[in-house]
């Protein structure tokens, strides 16, 4: 039996798969899709993304194929500085187009031994106390002992599940396409300097070789938004929005998508879990869709694992949907927020000039910008100190870097005492020790995904803390 299919082979699906096979944990990735998407839907990964690609030594990796940008404007687009004293050693926007990250995804999932079958379609399943039985569409049934859906906003997986997706339906649509302008470089930074004065969702970038990313709103809500676009309808919107087409044509590949938001009312249902887009779909403002369900795979990967292994102690599993459900509600919010400081209408434009004048004091600008970065992120351990429930940015120890202890996936005691202890779990807990001049604390324990649930010095302690998130310890 397998131990988890993955539904879904984009960067949610990738990640996780790589987390699990850290762990020695049997992981098949379907796709329906024969083969990857060419399309550049998302552009950079945020601070937070970074951060867990450095915990897993894949940061250079993906270095040498973007740009570090520590610009502002990731707000709703209000262009205001980037943020001092972010609380990360990445303080920075790593431009990379989603097709590269996929990429790279691909090529660790696979350097860990991740079995991955394209054109494969998931087309039913069932679930009982031991497993869940997974049927393709060209009949073949699969049988594994959890599946993950990782499969996009119209999810298969949830839909089978029976999970309820509430949430706000389309209001406004946004054409998006890859083709070449013949405008000259010149004109369009004029005319785009012009409209978005007024209109955010409108702008040209440069892709390389003469071609561009474009895009305008749309006339209208297409009653289905999987038909894409007529070149003509989108140099019709174009005119409409910037009085010229630019010269459009010869499109590589055209697209519509809308500001719907919506979340799953439960990210597990028994053996069957959701991540991703699956999970949650929202405006895409701020750039945090694929940073979300990258985040989700980190926070799930080590979990599922556990419960695979058979050490996970009780609750583990479901802490997936306690802890990422309400972080994706506050993506939902932000976003929704973000779009309607967006609007072109007189209110909502009065409104953006007002939260610009509040982001030149530095505190809210930096506050917004955690939002969108995801470093600011608190699980809700309950009370104790202000570290709990926090990720510990990478921070300089006097034998290395934090990080760079953290490659293999495992729960880390960084103990400054030299006192502690964490025998009897040393199969699933790496026991640290080292100083820090930037760690104010005796020792922390941190878990996989690098989230801190233990700071102090007291031997007894720790050992009362260890079972909750580490299972019982071994003879």
């Amino acid at each position: 039996m397998i131990d988890v299919i993955v539904a879904g082979c984009g960067p949610t699906g990738l990640m996780l798969a790589a987390e699990l096979r850290l762990h020695g944990v049997h992981v098949l990735v379907v796709e329906k899709e024969a083969e990857p998407a060419g399309f550049v839907r998302a552009l950079g990964l945020h601070a937070r993304s970074v951060e867990v690609l450095d915990q897993r030594g894949l940061l250079e990796r993906f270095l040498a194929h973007g740009k570090q940008y520590a610009v502002g404007g990731f707000f709703a687009g209000i262009d205001k500085p980037w943020p001092a004293r972010l609380d990360t050693a990445h303080s920075y926007v790593l431009g990379i187009p989603q097709p590269v990250t996929d990429r790279l995804l691909h090529e660790r999932a696979l350097e860990l031994g991740t079995e991955i079958r394209r054109g494969c379609e998931l087309v039913g399943l069932s679930q009982d106390e031991d497993g869940v039985t997974v049927e393709l569409a060209d009949g073949t049934q699969l049988r594994s002992r959890y599946l993950v859906g990782c499969d996009g906003g119209r999810s298969t997986v949830r839909k089978l599940l029976g999970v309820g997706f509430p949430g706000e339906p389309t209001r406004v649509e946004t054409l998006l396409g890859e083709m070449a302008l013949t405008a000259s470089p010149e004109t369009l930074t004029a005319v785009m300097t012009e409209v978005r004065k007024t209109q955010m969702r409108f702008g040209a970038m440069p892709l390389g070789d003469g071609m561009y990313r474009v895009v305008v709103p749309a006339e209208g809500v297409a009653e289905d938004r999987s038909v894409p676009p007529a070149l003509e309808e989108f140099k019709k919107q174009l005119q409409a929005v910037a009085g010229t087409d630019f010269g459009a044509h010869s499109p590589r590949r055209l697209s519509r998508f809308g500001d719907a938001t919506r979340q799953a009312e439960r990210y597990r249902t028994g053996r069957v879990l959701l991540a991703g887009d699956a999970a949650h779909i929202h405006p895409p403002t701020g750039g945090q869709g694929l940073n979300l369900g990258i985040q989700d795979a980190f926070n799930l990967g080590w979990k599922l694992a556990a419960e695979v292994a058979g050490w996970a102690p009780e609750g583990l599993l479901d802490s997936y949907h306690d802890e990422r459900h309400p972080v994706a509600a506050d993506v939902l919010h932000n976003t929704r927020a973000q779009m309607e400081l967006m609007s072109t209408e007189p209110g909502p434009q009065a409104v953006r000039r007002l939260v610009a004048e509040l982001m030149d004091f530095e505190e809210v600008n930096r506050y917004l910008i955690e939002k969108i970065a995801a470093t600011g992120i608190r699980y809700d351990f309950g009370g104790g100190h202000e570290l709990l429930g926090r990720r510990m940015r990478d921070i300089q120890l006097k034998k290395g870097r934090l990080y760079g202890l953290m490659h293999g996936g495992r729960g880390l005691l960084l103990d400054q005492t030299g006192r502690l202890s964490v025998e009897g779990w040393a199969d699933r807990v790496d026991h640290v020790v080292d100083v820090s001049e930037e760690l104010d604390v005796p020792a922390m324990l941190m878990r996989p995904d690098g989230h801190i649930v233990w700071v102090g010095d007291d031997q007894q302690d720790l050992l009362d803390r260890l079972p909750k998130w580490f299972g019982a310890a071994t003879a």
